[in-house]
């Protein structure tokens, strides 16, 4: 007969179940590595983890750690760079698949709205009224999607790093599971960051067009510091959110207080092999690749703006030619392309937090009885 085994969850039991059930309960995302089992028959508690064949082996370079051992060992961030490369190539179909979830709405919207835009001078139309609603209507599946898509990658991810082969339909039915809790998450981090960044901006283009002084232009500066000092620290609060929410299945408050404490942990190790500054790393390095890839639409962009400050000397005047200017870049296709390439490749900076998250919450000290 084969042994049954007891989960612990938040302080309640469930089982007995053999490791055919168990092995179904971790597939639907009921079993973590972190839950407490025991044997039928037996008291002590360990971590799930410890079930012989119930969790495949970790990808190499994310190690396991010695119980109690805070300083266990951390794979390095190019490593981790590497790893990502090889999890991208090994799933990229799945990926593809979520990419596209994203990808052709999206599409589907900004080609509809730019032959909107090209027939400005003609009266409203029924045509012209179906292109808008159409276009809308993709801009909001668009939305919708997009916690699927973070999911997806966050589900996928671990499951490849642990040598699964879970199929796309697998990916998608587990991420629907957690949709609504994702979409909230996303709203409250998106929203939060997007505030912190914005309304300060407004305030700066208020203070001047109101004209230069030095009373103005000591306000920008302190508008600036503190908008910096406030979005740096919701960066770092909110850097491991997805992780939080999908690979551990937290509620909205707990992912948001964990993701905080997590980034901040591990500080015992070298400043490189923490979460906090891995992932920075791997923000700063995506970001530097989004600003290569817009080069060629940035740089004639700059040389107009820089025209336009030059010559023009009224505030009003300037952000009123910025904005025209800013329209008549249109949606031409080298941009499109671009567009294209960068969310063919988005799924990498996602597979390096999961990587970087999955490393370090390894190394944490078991929780067992």
């Amino acid at each position: 007969m084969s042994d049954q085994w007891f989960l612990r969850v938040e302080d309640r039991e469930y089982g007995p179940a053999d490791l055919t059930m168990l092995r179904e309960w971790k597939e639907d995302g009921r079993v973590l590595r972190e839950n407490d089992a025991r044997l039928d028959g037996s008291e002590t508690w360990i971590p799930a983890a410890e079930i012989p064949d119930l969790f495949a082996p970790d990808l190499p370079g994310v190690p396991t750690a010695v119980p109690g051992s805070p300083l266990a060992p951390s794979p390095g961030f190019f490593r981790i760079c590497f790893d990502t490369l090889a999890l991208y190539i090994n799933g990229f179909f799945p990926y593809l698949g979520l990419t596209l979830l994203v990808v052709v709405p999206s599409v589907l919207s900004q080609l509809t709205a730019a032959m909107l835009e090209g027939s400005a001078g003609v009266d409203a139309s029924v045509r012209t009224l179906l292109g808008g609603a159409f276009s809308f209507c993709m801009l909001l599946l668009t939305m919708l999607a997009w916690p699927l898509y973070i999911t997806g990658i966050q589900v996928l991810t671990a499951d490849l790093a642990r040598s699964g082969r879970m199929s796309f339909f697998e990916v998608l039915n587990r991420s629907l599971a957690s949709w609504p809790r994702v979409a909230l998450l996303c709203l409250i981090v998106y929203l939060s960051l997007g505030f912190w960044m914005l309304v300060p901006m407004g305030v700066v283009v208020l203070i001047w067009m109101g004209g230069p002084s030095i009373l103005g232009g000591v306000l920008i500066l302190a508008v600036g510091a503190v908008q910096v000092w406030v979005f740096g620290r919701l960066f770092v609060n909110f850097l491991f959110w997805q992780q939080c929410a999908v690979l551990e299945e937290n509620g909205v408050r707990e992912t948001l207080l964990r993701s905080k404490s997590f980034a901040r942990s591990r500080g015992l190790l070298p400043w490189y092999k923490r979460p906090l500054w891995q992932g920075v790393f791997a923000a700063s390095l995506w970001i530097l690749f989004i600003l290569v890839l817009s080069l060629p639409s940035l740089l004639p962009a700059f040389r107009e703006y820089s025209r336009l400050v030059w010559i023009t000397q009224d505030p009003k005047t300037l952000m009123e030619a910025m904005s025209k200017a800013s329209q008549g870049q249109g949606l031409e296709r080298l941009n499109f392309a671009l567009s294209l390439v960068e969310a063919m490749l988005r799924p990498l900076l996602g597979i390096a937090f999961v990587l970087i998250f999955l490393a370090a919450r390894s190394a944490e000290p078991d929780k067992g009885a």
